[in-house]
């Protein structure tokens, strides 16, 4: 199976979901190459960006799961190849 690397950019303005996000990550954490988060507590949000490489497909499914928690951003960047 081809795969590609991605990063995932979160934005968190729920506070009380970060559970949740860490949840999901933890279940795709075979895919990610690492993760960085960021409080910013001038705006009361959480920053993450999280590096995969695994199929389209995985890295689909992962975002769009993210995307649904309320009060969650996430789009993705892919490498070209």
């Amino acid at each position: 199976m081809e795969t590609r690397v991605a990063i995932v950019g979160i934005i968190v303005e729920n506070n009380a979901v970060i559970c949740d996000i860490q949840n999901l990550l933890s279940e795709y954490s075979d895919f990610i190459i690492g993760r960085m988060g960021i409080p910013y507590r001038q705006k009361d949000i959480r920053i993450i960006s999280v590096v995969l490489d695994a199929s389209v497909d995985t890295i689909n499914a992962l975002t769009g799961k993210i995307g649904k928690i309320e009060g969650v951003s996430a789009k993705t960047v892919y490498s070209k190849g």
